[in-house]
């Protein structure tokens, strides 16, 4: 197998290459709720008209198939 690293043009980062996000997670839930982040967005949406997304794209968790179309119409 090749070694293209030489011939490609990557940035530099600090970033660590895989997210991990599984690992993390429960960081980001634990800096949200000491935040106090959900009840800021209650607050702000306080009074308006809710919006409710009832169905989302057809096919956002696998592909195509005959049920996505069925379920349309």
């Amino acid at each position: 197998m090749s070694d293209y690293k030489s011939s490609l043009n990557l940035p530099f980062t600090k970033f660590a290459m895989k997210a991990n996000l599984a690992n993390r997670e429960g960081g980001f839930l634990k800096k949200w709720q000491d935040d106090g982040l959900y009840a800021q967005i209650r607050k702000s949406n306080k009074g308006k008209p809710k919006f409710i997304l009832h169905d989302g794209p057809p096919y956002a968790n696998g592909d195509i198939h005959i049920g996505h179309a069925v379920k349309k119409y």
